[in-house]
C-alpha cells in the first residue's frame, strides 16, 4: 500500500510561492490542490464538482487508489522499457490483447503512444504509408470536419477544424481539407429535419471529394461525438449517409474515440452507439482514467499487412515513441479496464445518464438556453441571445465564458466552447451528484443572465 496522497504533497515547497499564487488567483487563475471522487479543491479550500472530468478524461474520478497502487507496484518491478528492436514487456502485450478483444470489429493490431494527439498523428502517417505501399502516391489528402478536434501536433491539428488553434502556426498543412460541421441546431435551414440536414452534409462531402478528385483523397477523420466542437452529437442518419460515400471512393475512415471511448456514450465505444465501421480507431483519456498518459491506435488487418510488406521492402518500420507502451502506463490502463468491467461502469452510465440528459434538457426553459443535447454522460448546452430565432450573442459578449465563470462561482466546473457549455462528468458520478450538478448549473445560468441582460 502507498501512503495517503495528501502525505506525498510537500506543501513546504509552496510557501515561498504564496505571493505568486495570490497574484495568479488575482488574474483569474485557479490552483487545484487535491481531488476526491467527482470533486476537486483549490488551494483556498473551495470545493468544485468537476463536470468535465478534467479534460474529458478522469473517468473514475480523482481518488481511485487501485490505480495509484498498481502504478507503484509496476514502478518497483519494471519502471521503464521500450517496444523497439523486437523488445516488449508483459503489460504492453496484455493491454494490446485486451484492447483488441473489445474494439470494434476488424481491428487487428494495437500501437501505443502517450496522447490522443500522438495516436492521431500516427494514424495520419500510416494513411500515407499505406497508400505508398499500395502504389497510390497521389492518394494523400485527409478530410476532417469544421470544429472537429483530433490533437495538437502539426499533423493532428491540421486535420482538426479549429481555426483558433491554427492561426499563425502555419497550419493546416496543404494535404488537409475540411467538411461541414454537422451541428444541426445551429446550421439547419428553416424547416429542415435532422435527416434532411444529414443528407445535405453527406451530399456536400461527396461534392468535396469529387472536387478534390477521389484518387487523391485518402482518409476521413471523425469523432462519434464532436468533443472540442462543443459536445455535438451527430444528427439522425448522419453516419449512415457518410459511410457509404467513403466506401464508394475507397477512403479510409478513422474513428477518433479519444473522448467517446470506454463508456462515455453508454457503450464501450461511440462507434457502437452510432453504428460506425472504421478502418482505424484511436483512443486515450479514459484508457487509463487519465491517471497515466497513454493512447492507442488500433488498425485493421489490411492496413497492417500493407505496413508489413512496405517495412520489409524498406528494411525497417521507422516509426515509434520512446514512451509509447510505457509499462507503468500500460499497467494502469489494464487495471482501469478491469475496474470498468468489475463495477459495470457501462451499466452505471446507462442507469444515471437519463438524470443528466433529462435535467439538462429541462434547462431549455431558461432564457439563456436555446438547446441541450447529448448521449450517455456527454452533452452540450447552447447559449443563445434569442433562442426563438436562433440568434447567438455577439462574440465580444463572451457569453459562454460568462456562464462558465458563474458556474465556477457556484462550485461547478464546466467548459465553455464558444457559446456552448460542455458536460462530461466522471463516469462514476451518482444520480445525487448529478442532481447537485444540475442545481449548480441553474445557479450559474441565473448569475450569467444578470450579467448578460441589457442594461
Amino acid at each position: 500500500m502507498i501512503a495517503n496522497s495528501h502525505d506525498l504533497i510537500d506543501r513546504a515547497s509552496l510557501v515561498h510561492q504564496q505571493t505568486d499564487l495570490a497574484a495568479y488567483a488575482e488574474t483569474g487563475g485557479t490552483i487545484i490542490g487535491r481531488g476526491e471522487g467527482v470533486y476537486v479543491y483549490d488551494e483556498a479550500g473551495n470545493k468544485y464538482l468537476e463536470a468535465m472530468a478534467g479534460l474529458w478524461c478522469a473517468s473514475l474520478g480523482f481518488s481511485e487508489r487501485r490505480l495509484a497502487e498498481v502504478a507503484y507496484r509496476q514502478m518497483l518491478e519494471l519502471p521503464y522499457y521500450h517496444t523497439f528492436f523486437a523488445k516488449s514487456h508483459v503489460p504492453a502485450a496484455e493491454l494490446a490483447d485486451r484492447l483488441l478483444a473489445i474494439t470494434p470489429k476488424g481491428m487487428s493490431k494495437a500501437m501505443f503512444q502517450c496522447s490522443g494527439s500522438e495516436a492521431n498523428d500516427a494514424a495520419i502517417k500510416l494513411v500515407w504509408y499505406y497508400n505508398n505501399a499500395l502504389g497510390r502516391p497521389k492518394k494523400k489528402k485527409i478530410i476532417g470536419r469544421v470544429r472537429g478536434y483530433h490533437g495538437n501536433t502539426v499533423a493532428s491539428v491540421s486535420v482538426s477544424g479549429q481555426p483558433h488553434m491554427q492561426g499563425d502556426f502555419d497550419v493546416p498543412l496543404p494535404q488537409f481539407r475540411h467538411a461541414d460541421n454537422p451541428h444541426w441546431y445551429r446550421f439547419h435551414e428553416e424547416g429542415e429535419s435532422e435527416e434532411a440536414f444529414s443528407q445535405r452534409m453527406a451530399d456536400n462531402l461527396e461534392k468535396l471529394i469529387l472536387a478534390e478528385d477521389p484518387d487523391t483523397v485518402a482518409a476521413f477523420f471523425a469523432e462519434p461525438v464532436q468533443g472540442g466542437g462543443g459536445a455535438i452529437t451527430p444528427p439522425k442518419g448522419y453516419f449512415e449517409r457518410i459511410q457509404p460515400i467513403l466506401k464508394k471512393y475507397d477512403i479510409l475512415f478513422l474513428a477518433d474515440e479519444v473522448i467517446c471511448g470506454f463508456g462515455r456514450t453508454g457503450n464501450m465505444w461511440g462507434s457502437e452507439t452510432y453504428g460506425l465501421e472504421p478502418d482505424m480507431v484511436s483512443c486515450a483519456k479514459a484508457l487509463s482514467a487519465a491517471y497515466q498518459p497513454i493512447s492507442a491506435l488500433m488498425i485493421s488487418g489490411p492496413i497492417y499487412e500493407a505496413m508489413l510488406a512496405e517495412s520489409k521492402k524498406l528494411g525497417t518500420f521507422g516509426h515509434g515513441f520512446t514512451y509509447g507502451g510505457h509499462p507503468v502506463a500500460c499497467a494502469v490502463a489494464l487495471e482501469t479496464l478491469k475496474i470498468y468491467e468489475e463495477r459495470d461502469i457501462l451499466g452505471h452510465v446507462r442507469k444515471v445518464s437519463p438524470v443528466m440528459q433529462d435535467g439538462l434538457k429541462a434547462t431549455e426553459d431558461h432564457p439563456l438556453v436555446g438547446n441541450a443535447r447529448g448521449v450517455g454522460l456527454i452533452a452540450g448546452v447552447e447559449i443563445m441571445l434569442d433562442k426563438a430565432r436562433r440568434i447567438p450573442f455577439a462574440p465580444e459578449a463572451k457569453a459562454g465564458l460568462v456562464v462558465q465563470d458563474e458556474c465556477q462561482k457556484a462550485g461547478l466546473i464546466v467548459r465553455a466552447i464558444g457559446d456552448r457549455i460542455a458536460f462530461t462528468p466522471p463516469l462514476v458520478i451518482t444520480a445525487g451528484e448529478l442532481d447537485e450538478m444540475l442545481a449548480k448549473f441553474r445557479k450559474g445560468l441565473d448569475g450569467a443572465l444578470d450579467r448578460l441582460k441589457p442594461a
